[in-house]
């Protein structure tokens, strides 16, 4: 479990194919407080640190991971957003992130706007149903709140810490990010859509009970 709350960038140092996979080292100052199994989130994505040292950390990205994801895509030289998981007994900030990416959208507009920034990202419409204006959102891996909802188009505002300590720092129009919908609003919809269902079967079956009893 996350929070959306990035710790430290790093920079993909090497990029070797491994069969299907590919194997990435990723340098980074958290390589010193990280040991060998730990999960660490790389741009949004949970990835397990297979090898450490003081100086970073390299992990495999499977096929299925390059699938769904960015991270096939990346070349040696880019940054990316980091984070430990959460600990049991750490404050929580930011938002439920699973590290599970639902989706790969693409930078629309990334633009100055006052003393902060104006970033809109097209969405798949299949996250619509988990989307709502002040719920949150993970975008390469960093929690923020919608601020505007627009079709398929999700805007948020970031703030100059965030645009200075995190990828975003580098994005512009095409840009493709992971996405990941907030799991509360998941399990909602799906335990509506359940409700729906249970609904329909209980009428269906009074509908039956009437026809038996005419």
């Amino acid at each position: 479990m996350f929070t959306g709350l990035i710790e430290a960038t790093g920079r993909i140092e090497r990029v070797e194919t491994a069969g299907e996979s590919r194997r990435m080292r990723i340098a980074t100052a958290l390589g010193a407080e990280l040991r060998e199994g730990d999960s660490v989130a790389v741009n949004g994505v949970c990835l397990t640190a297979a090898q450490v040292d003081g100086s970073g950390f390299a992990a495999v990205v499977s096929r299925e991971t390059m699938r769904v994801t960015t991270l096939g895509e990346l070349a040696e030289g880019a940054r990316v957003n980091l984070e430990r998981p959460l600990r049991a007994d750490g404050r929580f900030g930011g938002h439920f992130v699973l590290g599970h990416v639902d989706a790969v959208g693409r930078v629309a507009t990334f633009r100055p706007d006052g003393d902060c920034y104006w970033l809109e990202v097209e969405i798949p419409a299949a996250l619509d149903p988990y989307l709502i204006p002040k719920g949150s959102i993970a975008i390469d891996g960093i929690s923020l709140t919608i601020a505007e909802l627009d079709g398929r188009r999700v805007g948020v505002q970031i703030v100059p810490f965030t645009h200075e300590h995190t990828s975003l720092r580098g994005a512009q129009a095409g840009t493709r990010v992971n996405i990941e919908a907030d799991v509360i609003g998941k399990y909602v919809a799906r335990q509506m859509g359940e409700r729906g269902r249970l609904g329909s079967v209980a009428g269906l079956s009074a509908v039956a009970s009437t026809d038996r009893s005419s």
